[in-house]
């Protein structure tokens, strides 16, 4: 018996847990995963997949995130995921200039010819967006791709988690500390690992630290928030939508809508909802819906993202131990690429990796030396 240890219950880390329960191999793995869920981002996430028209130029980030786009429906079915929790419900993606649009189209039409992910894709006018998303007083014209979809973070993690504990999964409440090359701590044990996977987002640089290695790594705080819709007591059903230059705008059931998210470099580590940012998030989504105020806020969600200085992320073995498996740095594209990176660290745990990873990611001696 093999057993496994993933500091982080985040995307990548419940993603890799799910899959060393259900891959080829998982009947001789024992996992223990250990995450005290403070300040996960995945947790306050609610996000959208449809990464195949990013402005991003970063060409790996974009060969994981299409996998990852890929992968999700795959894994939705596997794990059992409800429309709660991924729904493919299409995306809008809208540009300020109507050349700017046109060209938009154009390239998703030939995108669209060698990725069958991305489903269908319509140029929409300003009405017919208002028509698919009809709480919208201000609709703008945008691309709809089908293929698109929406994710509750937190749901999702659950999920997972709860999955693999019917099969292989111990989850320790605590955060794990990385004491040697394989064996971990939490606030009661010591206990020897044969294979770590760290997951443990911003704050990899201190998991790591134990290892005395530097990690490319910065804490990126972000916010969002939940509106309701009293006039629309369902909205499952409606596409997302991703304005130019503004805050992505997402519809979920029970007249509930997530607006977000911020971006804030000074934020650290703090999980504290500001005024500031909730007046900003409502200021964008007033671009398109009139009579928001602060009485249609039901909730903020507040986590902390993990950026790398190229805003690549990165995994796979550490230079110096091949039985220590990391990954991190996802920023702002978490649900996306996230569960891609799980996959391929469980597959690496169980000596099933089928392709390289450096179509996906830099080296990680790039980012932890």
């Amino acid at each position: 018996m093999k057993h496994v240890a993933i500091i982080g219950g985040g995307i990548i880390g419940a993603t890799a847990a799910f899959y060393l329960s259900h891959l080829p191999g998982s009947s001789s793995i024992a996992t223990t995963l250990f995450d005290d869920e403070n300040g996960q981002a995945t947790k306050a996430a609610a996000g959208i997949i449809s990464p195949w028209l990013s402005k991003r130029r970063n060409r790996r980030w974009y060969e994981l995130a299409k996998r990852g786009a890929e992968l999700m429906p795959q894994l939705a079915e596997a794990a059992h995921l409800g429309p709660d929790v991924y729904q493919q419900t299409g995306t809008i993606v809208t540009r300020k200039n109507h050349s700017d649009l046109i060209a938009l189209f154009h390239r998703a039409e030939i995108k669209r010819q060698t990725t069958p992910a991305m489903g269908k894709v319509a140029l929409l006018s300003s009405s017919q967006v208002g028509e698919k998303l009809p709480f919208l007083t201000h609709p703008p014209a945008g691309v709809f791709v089908s293929g698109g979809a929406k994710v509750e973070g937190a749901q999702l993690v659950n999920r997972l988690l709860a999955a693999a504990q019917r099969q292989n999964l111990t989850i320790i409440h605590h955060r794990g500390v990385l004491r040697d090359n394989n064996r971990v701590d939490d606030h009661s044990t010591s206990r020897s690992f044969d294979d770590i996977i760290i997951a443990s987002g911003a704050w990899m640089k201190e998991t790591l630290a134990p290892l005395h290695l530097s990690v490319d790594i910065r804490p990126q705080k972000g916010q969002l928030i939940d509106l309701s819709l009293k006039n629309w007591q369902t909205t499952t059903d409606l596409p997302v939508m991703m304005p130019d230059a503004s805050s992505d705008i997402i519809p979920f059931a029970d007249g509930r809508l997530v607006i977000g998210a911020t971006h804030e470099d000074d934020g650290g580590f703090d999980l504290k909802p500001t005024a500031g940012a909730r007046k900003a998030l409502l200021h964008n989504a007033s671009q398109f819906m009139s009579n928001l105020n602060e009485l249609a806020v039901l909730d903020s969600r507040v986590g902390t993202r993990a950026y790398t200085s190229d805003y690549g992320p990165f995994f796979g073995g550490l230079p110096t131990n091949p039985h220590i498996l990391v990954g991190g740095g996802l920023g702002s594209s978490g649900l996306t690429t996230g569960p891609m990176i799980g996959y391929f660290l469980a597959n690496q745990v169980l000596g099933s990796l089928a392709e390289p990873l450096n179509r996906y990611t830099k080296p990680v001696g790039y980012y932890i030396h």
